[in-house]
Order: structure tokens, then sequence, then C-alpha cells
């Protein structure tokens, strides 16, 4: 299986020898193509700092990280701006929707920028319109659909591209419950249709229990990972005990 994510001794440290706060500490694991992992952990842990350094938005401090077999902690910032454009897509809590666009030219926005041919977008834009069951709404603007189905363009505009990994930070944390379960059953399609790579940032052991794998981080280090066997909710239990074992959470109702 081909590893599509390595991180070798990733730290991330704010501040100066005086006064200094190490907010990730000697992190090394790896995900493979084609994994659905999940990132949690309480408040503070460090799992929006590690998912930005994983998206080229922040460096560390120390350590390595190679996407898909590039090095992006060596990158300059032409090379890692070219890199996002083609490599990555990211789907935010907040949708990023530009409102004065309708939802098709939001989904193109990405394959505009790189001058993708108008035949090949419009290919694209069928593909993952029907993924994401989104069909009807293109040619409404952001503000005249459902929540739910904004959120479900910001995934089509982060998919459009072909991304080799997407960066997911509390996708549904702005979601009602069924708009929620309907963006991760998509997700879930995405990531087996597409062989894409998913890693999300949760706090939702529900949210969480449509991962592959989860990595839980407390302190700046992996405390420990959980791996999906049997059932989702065998999976869900799993996910709550973790919780529960290092601080914030316990058994919830099951799915």
């Amino acid at each position: 299986m081909k590893t599509m994510i390595d991180v070798k001794h990733l730290s991330k440290t704010y501040g100066n020898k005086g006064n200094h706060a190490k907010v990730l500490d000697n992190l090394s694991f790896q995900v493979e193509e084609g994994e659905f992992v999940g990132i949690m952990g309480p408040s503070g842990a460090g799992k929006t700092t590690l998912l930005n350094i994983l998206a080229t938005i922040n460096l560390p401090t120390i350590g390595r990280v190679r996407i898909d077999g590039q090095d992006i902690t060596h990158m300059k910032e032409n090379q890692l701006n070219s890199f996002r454009r083609n490599e990555l897509g990211f789907i935010f809590q907040e949708f990023n929707l530009l409102d004065t666009l309708t939802n098709r030219d939001n989904i193109v926005l990405p394959l505009a920028v790189n001058r993708v041919p108008v035949k090949e977008i419009n290919r694209r834009i069928e593909k993952v319109s029907a993924i994401l069951n989104v069909e009807t709404s293109l040619d409404k603007y952001p503000d005249e659909v459902s929540v739910g189905q904004r959120q479900r363009i910001a995934a089509a505009r982060a998919l459009v591209s072909k991304p080799s990994v997407i960066f997911a930070d509390e996708p549904t944390g702005s979601l009602d419950s069924k708009s929620a379960t309907e963006l991760l059953h998509y997700l879930t399609e995405i990531n087996i249709q597409e062989d894409t790579t998913i890693v999300m940032v949760t706090h939702d052991p529900y949210t969480a229990s449509f991962c592959n794998r989860i990595l839980f981080i407390k302190d700046g280090i992996i405390f420990s990972e959980v791996v999906k066997r049997g059932t989702r909710q065998e999976f869900f239990d799993k996910v709550i005990d973790m919780q529960a074992a290092i601080g914030g959470g316990g058994k919830l109702n099951g799915l």
C-alpha cells in the first residue's frame, strides 16, 4: 500500500527560549493512500496545529512531512502555493463560499485558477455534483440553499481538483444532525469511490465513527490510536472509551 502522508519527529513550539510552549512534541506517523483518518483529543491538545502543518498552512519547528512523496517542509512559498492548488483539498466548518458567486462558480474556482479546459471543467462538475447530490443547487447562490447543501458545495469544491488528500476541520460543526450525517455519508462515498485520502479533525465521536482510524492527541503527543474493526457501533464505543481515558468524555447514546 502506498504511503500518502509520512510524518517524522514533528514538533511545533511557539514563543522564545525564555517563554515558549511546545504544542506538538516529536510526532511520527503515517497515513496510507485511501485512508479516512480522524484526529481527536482534548481542547488545546494540538489537533488544529497538526492539521495546519499537514495542510501546509503552518511550518513545524523541527521535523519532516512528506505528502505523496514530496517533502512539504522544505518547499519555497511559490512551490507550496502550487502544491496546495494541485494536491490538496480543504473543507472548513464555515464553508468559505463566496456569496457573490453561484454554487457552480464556487466549485469551478480552483479549476479556473489552474486554467483547466472548459470541457474538462464541465465533466468534473457533472461527476462531483452527482456524487454529492447537489445538481439542482448549482445555479443558485450559497444563501439560497440550506446549510447542509452549502457544506456539500464546499466538499464538491474540495473534490473537483482531484486532490491527493482532503483536509477537513470540524466539517460537521455548523450542521444539524441530519445534514451532518448526510455529509459524512458523502465523504465516505468519496473516500471509497475516488480512493481519496481524508484527514479530519473532530471532537465528535459520532463524526469520528465514519473514519477508518483515529489518532488521539494529548499534550502534543500521540496518546493512542483506534482502528475500525467490526461494526461502526463497536468503533463508536471504542472512541467514547478512549475519550474518557484521555479526559473529556464518557458513554453517550449509541448510533
